[in-house]
C-alpha cells in the first residue's frame, strides 16, 4: 500500500466531480452526506489506482 503525500491527495481531491466538492457547502445534510461518500470514493480510487509517473526524486536501480 502506498502512503499518499499531501501534494499527491489534494489532486486527488481536485480532480474528483466538481458537483461534490461543491455540495459539501450545500444547506442541505442529504446532499452534503452524497457529496462526501463521492469525495471518499475518488480518494479510494485514486489509492487504488496510482499514477503509472515515476517520482523523479527515486533512485533507479538496475536489476
Amino acid at each position: 500500500m502506498i502512503h499518499p503525500d499531501s501534494l499527491w491527495l489534494a489532486q486527488s481531491l481536485l480532480h474528483a466531480p466538481a458537483w461534490a466538492r461543491v455540495a459539501l457547502t450545500a444547506p442541505n445534510e442529504r446532499l452534503r452526506e452524497q457529496a462526501a461518500v463521492e469525495l471518499a470514493q475518488s480518494v479510494i480510487a485514486a489509492i487504488e489506482h496510482p499514477p503509472t509517473i515515476p517520482d523523479i526524486r527515486q533512485m533507479t536501480l538496475p536489476l
